[in-house]
């Protein structure tokens, strides 16, 4: 007979103390339309999944109030210098980490602008370490360690709006003064969190009792997509629908930033790659020296005047640029 693995954290065969009894949580709830998963055909159960994921996008939609609410805050604090940290254990905290990290490649952020917090670090990445939620303190250390202040912002992701990782951070932030956002797929009732903005995201029962990888994930990252990308158009860093502040830093994205310059100067391939080149790979930097016939320097410094806001500097000079090309 095979060893069967112990139960708990790491490798330890104790079991650590139970919390009181969570199943009251929406998330943790039995989906009565899944009570036969392991007996249905494959097409079935791949059926089921579709059907039930259309409820992330529905949660979505009745907290976009909420959302609309934390991005004009959260650009108003970054504005301000301040800067975007997400917090959380388990898949909501890694679907913060990979939400911050392709800032930088996609709107040419500083790294440090915005900021995914993983309970456990780095190696929780790709190695469950679960455990590490029960921990409020941690959660404290992580953001001391980052030199959270009062002018930032703190996104507190927890599924089941009970982790005290999760909690710890929040009720931090909330007393240092800086703004505090949830973000959670069960009621408020179920599971009050310390915020200023309470984003709930209500997808109901899993397929897979309690695995909030799921439709609870799923939700949470469109929400996260929501956040990052509104904030960014409001900082000016939107140009139409274009990223004209991507970061041209390999062959995929210097060949799209050729397009925008095409697009939207009316440029050929080979001298919107020489304005490219020239603007150092900066496309909002070539899209004003094409559109005003400017030095790189000049362009800088017609950027610095209008907050970095292109339509406010071309406006400046009495231009405007097509959207669709």
């Amino acid at each position: 007979m095979a060893d069967v693995p112990s139960i708990g954290s790491g490798s330890s065969s104790a079991l650590v103390s139970p919390s009181d009894d969570r199943g009251y949580l929406l998330t943790e709830q039995v989906n009565p339309a899944s009570d036969q998963l392991d007996q249905l055909s494959t097409d079935a159960l791949v059926e089921l999944f579709i059907d039930e994921d259309r409820r992330p996008q529905e949660a979505v939609f009745a907290a976009r109030k909420a959302l609309s609410q934390a991005v004009d805050a959260i650009a108003e604090r970054l504005q301000r210098s301040g800067r975007l940290f997400y917090l959380g254990a388990g898949t909501s905290g890694r679907l913060g980490v990979l939400d911050a990290a392709e800032c930088p490649p996609t709107f040419c952020s500083p790294p440090e602008l915005v900021q995914g917090i993983l309970a456990g670090g780095a190696p929780a990445l790709l190695r469950s370490s679960e455990g590490l939620e029960d921990l409020e303190s941690a959660a404290i250390t992580d953001l001391q360690e980052r030199g959270f202040r009062a002018e930032d912002c703190l996104v507190g992701i927890a599924a089941g709006g009970t982790t005290p990782y999760v909690r710890g951070g929040l009720s931090y932030a909330k007393q240092l003064g800086a703004l505090t956002i949830a973000m959670a797929c069960v009621p408020s009732e179920q599971a009050p969190l310390p915020c200023a903005i309470d984003v709930r995201l209500l997808t109901g029962p899993e397929l897979l009792t309690g695995s909030t990888r799921l439709k609870a994930g799923t939700a949470t990252k469109m929400a996260l997509n929501i956040l990052s990308t509104g904030v960014m158009v409001r900082l000016g860093k939107v140009y139409g629908n274009r990223m004209v502040d991507v970061a041209a830093s390999n062959s995929k994205l210097v060949d799209r930033s050729i397009r925008m310059l095409r697009d939207l100067l009316g440029m050929k391939r080979d001298a919107a790659l020489d304005l490219l080149e020239r603007a150092q790979g900066s496309v909002k930097r070539a899209l004003l020296m094409g559109s005003c016939d400017l030095g790189a320097n000049e362009a800088d410094a017609l950027l610095e005047a209008h907050a970095a806001d292109l339509r406010s500097a071309l406006a400046s000079q009495g231009k405007f640029l097509p959207v669709q090309g």
